[in-house]
């Protein structure tokens, strides 16, 4: 039996039950694997039997819009070029190569290429800086690196890597272009599916980034799961609005709709644009649409206007969106937007696929291959509590562990779990809801408030285009619910404003959870689009510490 043949048999159950969650769950078995190399044994094998495009990239661009489609065959030959020249010019397998670029066609060439030749890849965000760039090289232990001319710009003393490929111009660095100039011809590598793949560096909203080690099978036959999730198909053209480096991109912008078959587009621009985004869905006759919820949030402040006719899916990920934003775009366009839940260090785990009952403010139910457990602190099954995964059987989408602390490693994973670190609760019909991270949940007059709930709310208002909650110290309730709040275009940050949304709030919410503080201001993010609450939180402190109040502060107090 080849290698392909068990992973065929998972996916095609998949698609099968495609509309049928508890079916798909009944049936589906994560392949066993020995040596498995997904370029080889699913992408090229993919690719011998098919004329279709996979991959469309549109780039807008100072002159104007740009358009690159290639094909699976075509897409296969030049990678192996590239992995050519790399074993040519001696990489070898297991040695790591820094990935960092924007999305053009050499990101997908050298991804498919490193797999082929058991290499381990390290994505990079182009947003890094120097000092970002110089802590992902030294702790990832990199030899080889791959990048554009800015990003060879953050690279102190080139000479100390093998491999520097520039898809620019730029001293020390060889052009990527000379890669595809090497012969199509590579004897295959064999790699064992448990063989490291991908190392992560995760985007650090709460703590110094974590490096998150995956396998040959971990992210490339996990993502089986996120396939089913998306509800992907043959023939089908996907789009996922996430940037390179991050590990949504490998989710769906790669594994998830290369595993079934389907086209992936991506649209890069400088800027995101709401509109251009619409545009985009209209022209290329997209089916499948993944965005995170701040791209949601930029589009229902758009009009969306008529329901582009070929989108048939619709799903989002990277943090909980809220009801508001679903309903709106539910309005709008007659489909709903499914949620979904996962980590850097898992695949897709919870979600709402296709055909699914859906439960608004639910992220849904556990997903073929996982057992979904939620857990006290004792890891006691619980009604509310930490989000864990049974490791028994362990499931293939789940990191082989975190690289660079094997006791944060054997502490995730004691107890015959891999707790995630995240609050949820499961209702009395088994759908699962977000609270929040275990870092964001805070008590306020012994009570335990969950940010995403009063953030929910928040956003209902037609003020409000963002707002994250933390706890604001006070010396009656321990802390209070305090908002920072970001407005919609041509709202006014003043006391009417602040007014209103509090106004609005205290109307929603029980008093407990009542928002007593709000500050009108931008929130700071991670690279990856995060909101740092962990920054928040300090710099709430310290105010309070001091006795002071910023401007755009008000207090509900002062005004209702």
């Amino acid at each position: 039996m080849t290698p392909t043949e068990p992973f065929e048999r998972a996916r095609a159950t998949l698609l099968r039950h495609r509309n049928d969650l508890e079916r798909a769950r009944a049936e589906f078995r994560w392949p066993v694997l020995d040596q498995f190399n997904w370029a080889w044994d699913w992408f090229s094998v993919y690719a011998a039997q098919t004329d279709q495009t996979a991959l469309i990239l549109v780039r807008d661009t100072a002159a104007g819009p740009e358009l690159i489609e290639i094909g699976f065959r075509e897409l296969d030959e030049r990678s192996t070029r590239i992995a050519r020249y790399l074993v040519d010019h001696g990489v070898v397998r297991g040695e790591r190569i820094l990935l960092m670029l924007s999305n053009t066609l050499p990101l997908w060439e050298t991804m498919l290429a490193a797999i082929k030749i058991g290499a381990v890849v390290i994505p990079a965000t182009t947003q890094l800086t120097v000092e970002d760039v110089e802590d992902r090289l030294v702790r990832g232990q990199v030899r080889h690196v791959v990048t554009d001319e800015p990003g060879a710009g953050k690279v102190r003393n080139p000479e100390r890597f093998g491999v520097r490929l520039c898809t620019g111009t730029a001293e020390g660095f060889s052009r990527f272009e000379e890669g595809l100039s090497a012969p199509a011809r590579l004897d295959k590598v064999p790699t064992q599916a448990d063989d490291p793949l991908l190392l992560y560096f995760t985007s650090g909203t709460t703590a110094k980034a974590k490096l998150v080690l995956h396998t040959h099978q971990s992210y490339p036959v996990g993502h089986l799961s996120t396939m089913f999730w998306l509800g992907l198909e043959p023939g089908g053209i996907h789009q996922n609005i996430s940037s390179p480096g991050w590990a949504k991109h490998a989710w769906s912008s790669f594994f998830a709709p290369w595993n079934a078959g389907a086209t992936v587009l991506v649209h890069d621009a400088p800027r995101f644009s709401a509109q251009r985004s619409l545009e985009i869905l209209h022209q290329h006759r997209v089916t499948s649409l993944c965005a995170p919820p701040t791209v949601w949030r930029m589009l229902v402040l758009e009009t969306m206007g008529e329901r582009p006719t070929a989108l048939r899916e619709l799903a989002s990920a990277g943090e909980p969106l809220n009801p508001e934003i679903i309903a709106q775009v539910q309005s709008a366009w007659g489909l709903t937007i499914r949620d979904g839940y996962g980590q850097t260090e898992t695949t897709a785990l919870v979600g709402n696929p296709p055909g699914f009952p859906i439960t608004p403010g639910s992220m849904g139910k556990p997903l073929p291959g996982y057992e979904i457990a939620i857990v006290d602190r004792d890891g006691r099954e619980a009604a509310e509590g930490e989000v864990a995964i049974r490791l028994t059987p362990r499931p293939v989408g789940l990191m082989a562990g975190y690289e660079d602390d094997p006791e944060r490693t054997d502490a995730a994973m004691a107890s015959g779990l891999y707790r995630t670190g995240d609050e949820a609760l499961r209702d009395e019909a088994g759908y699962i809801h977000f609270v929040g991270r275990g870092d964001d949940v805070f008590k306020s007059s012994d009570y335990r408030i969950s940010p995403f709930e009063l953030e929910s709310v928040l956003i209902e208002h037609d003020l409000v285009a963002e707002a994250a909650v933390v706890p604001s110290p006070d010396p009656l309730r321990l802390t209070v619910p305090k908002a920072f709040v970001v407005l919609v275009p041509d709202a006014r940050p003043d006391a009417e404003t602040a007014r209103a949304i509090l106004s609005y709030c205290a109307a929603k919410l029980a008093p407990y959870k009542r928002i007593r503080r709000l500050e009108f201001t931008t929130l700071p993010k991670t690279i990856s689009g995060k909101i740092r609450r962990v920054e928040l939180r300090a710099r709430e402190r310290d105010l309070r510490a001091s006795g002071g109040r910023n401007p755009g502060e008000f207090w509900l107090e002062d005004v209702t």
